[in-house]
């Protein structure tokens, strides 16, 4: 019994000396911290006054997903729209008077052109949509992550939609070999080739969160990273709740270009400013 506990002692000393230095490792390589968002001139509540008088309306696809889940529950904590609309393939189910004055449009993903209707008269869309190879395959991936969102973002905009937002991944480049890259980077390239008045990228690392469905491999990048940033604050992850609150947070600013990437280290900023 001993023996044990000095066994497990000194693998825990190891593993936590490993952390230390691949933290430092990360930290050196990082990005560099954001300047654009956290030297914000107004204050966020007054940045969500004037929003909330414009009588703005806004959709979430993907809000039965992880971060889509936490985007919606900041918009209806932070009521800055006048109305709110779920675009997705079931009814969600909810419980508390928050959630009574939203608007849930069913659609069939495969025949968009025929719910044209569900995307008409939104401000404002939010796009936390998609799905893993695992889960539906590699011809399934691409469906949902690129065809899915890009075909939700055009009847968007022909509906009246000027401002996007759009999860997606860090890396993510259309050249990439990496078909999960590759794919993320090529539907943002289609978006923004559709012209939006504005369009916002958001590119988290590793996501920090226990998801209901997590394959091992997934588990362990999560388990690491926590222990990483529990060291080091680093872009190489992110807690979900930090990118819906970006994603919230970053609606109420106005942009320098029309089309904005937002890595980690803008992401982590931005949330903070919420400060909630």
């Amino acid at each position: 019994m001993k023996l044990l506990a000095t066994t497990l002692g000194k693998a825990t000393g190891l593993f936590t000396v490993v952390v230390v230095v691949i933290a430092a490792v990360l930290n050196y390589f990082d990005d560099p911290d954001s300047v654009k968002y956290s030297r914000m001139a107004e204050d966020m509540s007054t940045l969500e006054e004037n929003f909330r008088q414009q009588n703005k309306s806004c959709f979430v696809l993907g809000a039965s997903g992880e971060t889509g889940k936490l985007v919606l529950q900041e918009l209806l904590e932070r009521n800055i729209f006048s109305k709110i609309t779920l675009i997705g393939r079931r009814q969600l189910t909810f419980e508390g008077k928050a959630y009574e004055n939203l608007v849930q449009e069913v659609v069939d993903f495969e025949k968009l052109d025929d719910y044209a209707a569900a995307f008409q008269g939104h401000d404002v869309g939010y796009c936390c949509l998609g799905t893993t190879r695992a889960k539906a395959g590699t011809e399934g991936f691409i469906r949902v992550d690129h065809d899915y969102v890009l075909k939700s973002a055009e009847l968007a905009q022909t509906g009246g939609c000027s401002q996007f937002h759009l999860e997606s991944s860090r890396g993510a480049e259309k050249n990439s070999n990496f078909l999960y890259l590759k794919v993320k980077g090529q539907v943002e390239a289609d978006i923004e080739a559709l012209g939006f008045d504005r369009y916002a990228i958001y590119r988290p690392g590793v996501l920090l969160v226990d998801r209901q469905e997590s394959r091992p491999g997934e588990w362990f990048a999560r388990k690491f990273f926590n222990a990483v940033s529990a060291v080091s604050s680093n872009s190489m992850s992110c807690p979900i709740q930090m990118v819906a609150k970006s994603m919230v947070s970053n609606t109420l600013l106005q942009p320098e270009k029309k089309t904005e990437i937002l890595e980690g280290k803008d992401i982590a900023s931005l949330g903070k400013s919420a400060g909630k």
